[in-house]
Formats: structure tokens, sequence, C-alpha cells
């Protein structure tokens, strides 16, 4: 069975512009279907073999000292895509990211 630490489960943020707007989300009033929006998400690189429990698990666990509570984890692969450097062809790497969502009222920041 594969037992690792908070930290061998979740490697670090995923931070880009799309996950940004996904986090201020539940700031947003203009439209009412943002406004419905009143739970925190935040995206994830995990580890490939992780699955949805055990990556909530460990969220909640490296975030003790904040007392977040995950509600739900939503998984999708990235899978590797071909590139070229200098003229020779390569693959970028591949990975495994987690939207993980908040209860409402908890923060990570």
């Amino acid at each position: 069975m594969w037992k690792k630490t908070p930290f061998d489960v979740v490697k670090s943020r995923h931070i880009t512009e799309k996950s940004f707007v996904l986090e201020s989300l539940k700031d947003r009033n203009s439209n009412p279907s943002l406004a419905r929006c009143s739970t925190p998400k935040y995206v994830f690189i995990v580890d490939m073999r992780a699955n949805k429990r055990q990556i909530a698990e460990a969220v909640e666990e490296i975030y003790a000292d904040r007392s977040v509570r995950v509600v739900s984890v939503n998984t999708c692969r990235v899978k590797p895509k071909p590139r070229r450097v200098r003229g020779r062809s390569g693959m970028t790497a591949g990975f495994k990211k987690a939207i993980v969502t908040l209860q409402a009222g908890d923060l990570i920041e």
C-alpha cells in the first residue's frame, strides 16, 4: 500500500491565471451566478498515484494551523506535450492537478 507524508502527496500550489480566477470567485458579486460561489477553490500539483481522499487529508494536515476543511476534490491529469528545443524534439512532463474546494470562510493565504 502506498503511504506517504502529506508533502509527498501535495507537491506544490499550481499558480496560473486560471487558478487565480478560481480563488477570486468567492469575492465576486457582479454576476448572480458568481455570487453563489461562496467557497474558495485552490489548485495543487499532486502525486500521480494519489487519490482524492489522500489529497483531502494531506491538504487538511498541511494547513492544520488554519483549520481548513476540504469539501470536495476534483482531479485531472495533464498529458505531456511535444516541444522542440534547439531543433531536438522532446516532451514536457505530465502531471496531475487537484482543484480543492474548502468550506465557506476557510482561507489558505
